[in-house]
């Protein structure tokens, strides 16, 4: 048996640090794919060379064509315009839907078994264009956004109490955005609740963090957005995929009645395994968390009213 092969879409920041993350685990065969010519040569020639010294032998190809695809298990699909400052995420959706329409198309005629995570942004709206154009089941076309955002907020909680990172583990859910919903009943320090070992005022103060996270960056890096920990959030789901390891992770996902929320594709916690998207969790919540994540799915709604009114 060969190595499974995992295509990266897009050579930017973001694709290029995943397949970077991805040759490093020394496990599979990375394709990374990018329209410009030279760059995902370059970068995956780049990647191979530093192999010697940090102990892998993976196979890296760059290509500007979807031929060395083919028989692909999982592909993380990075490509589309980056938000600009001052720029909504609504103002890239016509632009990325395109986009995400063409490389899903390229990859599903070459990979029928294929499984799909999306990191474009706006994000829960290109799952949703890529379930359209894909015809693949919901469990395998999986949105990238709880792990980044409670990662974000696992690390700010971690630095507040001085405690490592790992031992914070953390739920977002809901769309990725302004809407998103952090869950701080279900965060836990060591097994303890948060809010037994922080004020509700400084909990809120993360919280709201938490949900600027991806604009904050943006700010302080005048040019481009974040690419470390969305490439390393992407690795993580990849993982919990190919190594069938049944881990429950918040994803943007097709809802058919979990949550009370029809026919939306929205943030929620699922375990992923070999299958993708193998279940949704139910936790419960309180009115407010049910609120807040009805009102993150009818953002959603309207802005996947908005795709389909631009691409039809």
């Amino acid at each position: 048996m060969g190595r499974p092969k995992i295509t990266v879409v897009g050579a930017g920041n973001v694709g290029g640090t995943t397949a970077q993350r991805l040759a490093e685990k020394d496990v599979y065969d990375v394709v990374l794919v990018d329209i410009v010519e030279g760059v995902p040569q370059g970068k995956a020639l780049d990647i191979s060379q530093a192999g010697p010294v940090c102990g892998y032998s993976t196979r890296v190809v760059g290509s500007n064509g979807y031929a060395e695809t083919a028989g692909s298990s999982i592909a993380v699909i990075t490509s589309g315009m980056p938000r600009k400052p001052g720029m909504s995420r609504d103002e890239l959706l016509a632009t990325n839907a395109k986009i995400v329409k063409s490389v899903v198309t390229e990859l599903v005629s070459r990979s029928p078994e294929i499984i799909l995570i999306l990191v474009t942004n706006p994000l829960d709206a290109m799952v949703h264009v890529a379930r359209k154009v894909s015809g693949l089941p919901k469990s395998r076309i999986i949105g990238m956004a709880g792990v980044l955002d409670s990662a974000r907020m696992r690390t700010f909680i971690a630095s507040e109490l001085n405690v490592p990172g790992p031992e914070v583990q953390a739920m977002v859910l809901g769309g990725h955005g302004d809407t998103m919903v952090p869950l701080p009943r279900y965060t836990t320090v060591n097994g303890k609740p948060v809010s037994d070992l922080m004020s509700k005022e400084k909990l809120d103060a993360i919280v709201k963090r938490t949900r600027d996270g991806g604009a904050e960056i943006v700010g302080l890096l005048k040019t481009g957005s974040a690419f470390y920990a969305p490439s390393a959030s992407a690795v993580d789901m990849v993982e919990a995929i190919q190594k069938d390891q049944k881990r429950v992770l918040p994803c943007a996902v097709l809802c058919e009645g979990e949550y009370g929320l029809q026919n939306v594709v929205v943030g929620v916690p699922v375990r992923l395994g070999r299958g993708g998207a193998e279940e949704v969790l139910i936790y419960d919540l309180t009115p407010e968390e049910r609120k807040a994540l009805e009102t993150s799915a009818s953002a959603v709604r309207e802005l996947c009213a908005t795709v389909d009114r631009l691409m039809a």
